[in-house]
């Protein structure tokens, strides 16, 4: 196997088993949720979500014996966060949110289809200084995500085999995903941020929330930071662009 094939399979099974599969197999399960069709839920979408919900954030209601069987989620009317894994993180303190039962904060974590973590709570403080729920961002990028990763993968897989000096071309998409990211998000915060609504108890002029490090909101402190996602984006990145040199390096020598 060439060196720019081990670098991309590398980032292709990164690619497949964080993002493609559980964003794929996922797909429209919260909408069918909310809309109370559930019956509509493949089968298939029951294993994404229990084999993934080990490794994620569950609120603090969640009962110990339903935190990893979507069914259960389901009949008892749980928060049901995303498949995915969680590319960027975001907790808030307050004085009403006491330490010994909130240490890391009130946390919410973005996904590159929906959101996990305490969401509903985020979205009763959204509402309370006037901003909008977080369901209301990247509604068009977060429908598209399937396809998006479902043509990134194919691209890659392409890119393995098609011997062209134009092939690096098909690496552009995973070498970008972060920045791709991190631009969107910072976009949607700009948006949330200068768009403030008249029913909140708590007026506050418009600001960009933190999108990296430390903030301030009224009384509330904001911590904004990558979570493992965005690390494994970089290392897929990296590999996508170690894969292209490589690629055009024995290109040249032949």
């Amino acid at each position: 196997m060439k060196k720019y094939q081990i670098f991309t399979l590398t980032a292709l099974v990164l690619l497949i088993i964080f993002f493609t599969a559980p964003i794929v197999g996922f797909y429209g399960v919260m909408g069918k949720v909310k809309n109370h069709q559930t019956d509509n839920i493949p089968s298939y979408s029951y294993f994404f979500w229990d084999l993934y919900s080990h490794i994620q954030y569950k609120t603090s209601q969640t009962p110990d014996d339903i935190r990893y069987s979507l069914q259960k989620m389901i009949d008892t009317n749980s928060e049901i966060g995303m498949a995915s894994i969680p590319v960027w993180s975001v907790s808030l303190e307050a004085p009403n949110y006491p330490k010994d039962a909130f240490p890391d904060g009130i946390p919410v974590f973005f996904h590159f289809d929906g959101f996990s973590g305490e969401v509903n709570e985020m979205n009763t403080i959204n509402h309370y200084i006037g901003m909008y729920p977080m369901e209301r961002g990247a509604q068009l990028e977060m429908s598209l995500m399937p396809y998006i990763f479902l043509i990134t993968t194919l691209a890659m897989i392409i890119y393995l085999y098609w011997n062209s000096r134009k092939s690096w071309i098909l690496m552009l998409l995973p070498s970008l995903l972060p920045v791709g990211f991190l631009a969107d998000f910072a976009g949607w915060l700009y948006w949330f941020g200068h768009n403030m609504q008249e029913w909140g108890a708590f007026k506050i002029k418009p600001f960009m929330p933190t999108v990296f490090g430390e903030g301030k909101v009224a009384q509330f402190t904001t911590h904004s930071y990558p979570a493992v996602g965005f690390y494994l984006l970089c290392l897929i990145s990296v590999l996508s662009i170690l894969a292209i040199f490589s690629k055009l390096k024995q290109s040249k020598m032949q």
